[in-house]
């Protein structure tokens, strides 16, 4: 993909620029359907998400009247956006921090876990200078009740009660590395890229982060927890050949966009951010998962997580066709032959990193035995190997084949 940056001098070269039309994205949780909502479940699981979801909002009065009695006040943490020529979608989080705080800061998990969030925050937000109008009406049935004080244009949109903001800004920009600005009251403003997506993209790569790109044995939950939480970020290890992999791919494919989509909370972007630059990964958006309980959904599931970002870049860009790239460790395969299935002729290729039965269960060193997923039975072809090196021996000749017009689909899963 382009590096070009619109600067403020092209606006200059048009005049001053008019505000940037902007709404609150529709997620699932605002329009939950009938199988995700917590009154469809057996009584139990109501009783024991409602007593959860109930401790989590005691956690959240308690810990704001502690830090707010401690001077802290709110912050926006940004996340980089992504969207094409006409609109982006740009997300950011208000939380409690320190004064001399700074947001995107290289921290431990335990403390992204932590963050305390500033709901109903007025957010400021601008691309390249120019700044985003927002319509600021709630979130239908889960947040906010409308309200109708604010149904007109402000200069600012609110953050909801566990301090997100999703927002889609339209718009026309240049394809490449845009600017965003957040700043919220009392604090300088922040910023995060945005990419633009080029209309003529025909090929995007989306790829899970935990065990795919980064070791984290999440198979095995104390290692996990560990590896999530306490384990300092620069000691992260990388899945050996990966990065090189990623790179092949982005010189086979100079437009496509790299998208990369984990369960992890936001919590952790930063670090996951700071990681895919120190080991060379091509930057993209990270599109992560909300962990706070909701009134009505609860928390989404890894898969329907997947499934849902999946299909919304599917719905993003109708014109692009992809490359999954994840691990066997979790549910992958299952996800990725689901997305075929469901997109018939948009998916390119799958490529599944095996886990070792040492990162697979945490008895696999000595039984030998695996907890990992099968291969998914599809029509599109799956590339398997335990390293970046052993998927490249099969999967980057059938993608040159593939940008050379050669390529032909198989169901027979080439092993390295």
């Amino acid at each position: 993909m382009g590096t070009s940056r619109r600067t403020s001098s092209d606006t200059a070269q048009h005049g001053t620029a008019a505000p940037i039309p902007a709404r609150k994205a529709v997620t699932t949780f605002d329009a939950a359907s009938r199988h995700e909502r917590i009154e469809g479940k057996p009584p139990l699981i109501r009783v024991m998400r409602r007593l959860i979801t109930g401790g989590v909002g005691l956690w959240a009065r308690v810990s704001t009247a502690v830090v707010r009695h401690l001077g802290w006040y709110g912050r926006v943490d940004p996340y980089v956006g992504y969207g094409t020529e006409r609109y982006s979608r740009l997300i950011c989080r208000t939380v409690y921090a320190p004064e001399h705080s700074k947001s995107g800061a290289r921290t431990r998990g335990i403390w992204g876990m932590l963050a305390i969030p500033a709901p109903h925050r007025e957010v400021r937000i601008a691309i390249d200078g120019t700044p985003l109008e927002t319509m600021q009406v709630g979130s239908s049935e889960v947040y906010d009740r409308p309200d109708p004080a604010r149904a007109t244009p402000t200069e600012y949109v609110s953050s909801d009660d566990a301090g997100y903001l999703d927002l889609v800004a339209e718009h026309r920009l240049s394809p490449g590395v845009h600017h965003v600005s957040y700043r919220v009251p009392r604090r300088k403003p922040v910023s995060a890229n945005l990419f633009t997506i080029p209309a003529g993209s025909k090929v995007g790569i989306i790829s899970d982060v935990d065990d795919t790109i980064m070791v984290t044995q999440v198979p095995t939950l104390w290692k996990a927890v560990y590896n999530l939480l306490f384990l300092n970020p620069r000691k992260r290890a990388p899945v050996p050949g990966m990065s090189v992999l990623f790179t092949k791919l982005a010189s086979l494919f100079p437009d496509a966009p790299f998208f990369y989509l984990s369960t992890s909370p936001w919590n952790v972007e930063s670090s996951i951010r700071h990681f895919i630059a120190d080991h060379g990964y091509p930057d993209g958006p990270l599109l992560l998962r909300d962990l706070d309980p909701r009134p009505k959904t609860f928390v989404p599931t890894g898969v329907q997580h997947k499934l849902e970002f999946a299909e919304q870049l599917m719905g993003d860009f109708p014109g692009m066709r992809f490359i999954l790239i994840g691990d066997d460790g979790q549910k992958d395969p299952t996800t990725y032959a689901t997305i075929a299935k469901r997109y018939p002729g948009r998916v390119i290729a799958i490529g599944i990193r095996q886990l070792s039965p040492r990162e697979s269960s945490p008895l696999g060193s000595v039984s030998g035995l695996s907890s990992t997923q099968p291969m998914p039975v599809t029509d599109v072809p799956v590339f398997t190997g335990t390293t970046g090196a052993n998927l490249m021996k099969t999967m980057l000749p059938y993608l040159e084949r593939y940008v050379a017009g050669d390529a032909a689909p198989t169901r027979t899963p080439p092993r390295a």
